[in-house]
């Protein structure tokens, strides 16, 4: 099984968009989340440490510049999803990484107060 690191540059990204309200509160993360066709135009316009921003987790062993290096998406590459953060706490959580999970729910918590969801 992978191990993964928290990508602490993720985390300030994630906030950023949250300070900035750039936020999807209800949203379907199997329809949103980024597939491989919306990675590869992302990454054709921007560096990979953009990319790496929308990633809560860095896969140890892995080189920087692959989308092997990077895991636990968060966001449509251009807005944080709460469904988002759901998915990557259940999957952190699921498969006992929990560094990331602690990180995803801290977040969670996060948007949840600057949106007003008590």
């Amino acid at each position: 099984m992978a191990s993964y690191t928290v990508n602490r540059a993720a985390v300030r990204h994630a906030r950023d968009l949250i300070a900035a309200k750039r936020w999807v509160l209800d949203s379907d993360w199997g329809e949103v989340q980024p597939n491989a066709a919306a990675e590869n135009d992302f990454l054709e316009k921007h560096s990979w440490k953009e990319y790496a921003a929308w990633h809560l987790g860095l896969t140890e062993g892995a080189n920087d510049e692959t989308k092997a290096r990077h895991a636990f998406v968060y966001g449509d590459l251009d807005r944080i999803h709460r469904s988002g953060l759901i998915a990557c706490v259940y999957r952190a959580s699921e498969w006992r990484h929990k560094k990331v999970e602690v990180a995803a729910h801290r977040l969670l918590q996060e948007l949840d107060k600057a949106a007003g969801i008590e």
